[in-house]
């Protein structure tokens, strides 16, 4: 596996702003395809072809199309990363996450080849690897800044309780992108109460919830 990443992994990192630029042209135009021909119609020669460089030029920067689609999901998770600090910057439960997950949907519908390069994650282990990467990433992420509110719960329930919620919006966000449009609002919404639901109960479990709720008539 090891190996295998290695191989996958862009030839460099550019330095120059002129070499940042091709690498970016090149992963625009490989996006672009993803969505017109799907990940298995991706062809090295075509990217060059429509980024108007010979092969060899490609090549200097990506030693195959599967490191060209390794850098376009990493690329996805640098883009999407934003949408939840700032979620969490406030940590606004109600409308935060409403506009955070809105959010979310406008990039999924937006940016270009997303669905179709993530539609088949699970036949692509090292795609699979790097969701799950930048899962722990985001989870490592929300329990720093969410310990001090749930102070109740022990690290590994904490940690539990970011996974369930991060993953399960991203599933639901990605089958809903592959909906018609209003069935796709449906399902946001019913995405937002579920999880609002679900970490509000996880806070009543905090003592001073607790004894609020039991002072309710």
């Amino acid at each position: 596996m090891k190996q295998l990443e290695k191989q996958n992994n862009p030839r460099r990192e550019p330095v120059q702003e002129r070499s940042k630029r091709r690498v970016s042209a090149i992963l625009d135009v490989a996006a672009q395809l993803v969505q017109e021909v799907g990940v298995d119609g991706l062809t090295t020669s075509e990217i060059a072809r429509r980024a108007g460089i010979k092969l060899a030029s490609l090549y200097r920067y990506f030693p195959n199309k599967n490191a060209i689609i390794k850098s376009l999901a990493e690329r996805h998770f640098v883009n999407l990363r934003p949408y939840l600090q700032e979620f969490l910057e406030n940590f606004d439960l109600e409308t935060g996450f409403d506009r955070m997950i809105d959010a979310y949907a406008r990039f999924y519908r937006s940016e270009p080849g997303y669905m179709e390069l993530w539609s088949g994650i699970q036949a692509n282990p090292e795609l699979n690897q790097l969701d799950l990467e930048d899962l722990e990433q985001n989870v490592s992420i929300i329990v720093t800044r969410a310990g001090d509110m749930f102070p109740h719960l022990d690290e590994d329930t904490l940690k539990a309780v970011a996974m369930v919620t991060t993953r399960s919006c991203g599933a639901v966000l990605r089958l809903a992108m592959t909906a018609e449009p209003k069935q796709a609002e449906i399902m946001l919404e019913e995405l937002k109460h579920m999880v609002k639901s679900y970490i509000m109960s996880r806070m009543k479990s905090r003592p001073e919830f607790a004894e609020a709720a039991k002072a309710q008539p």
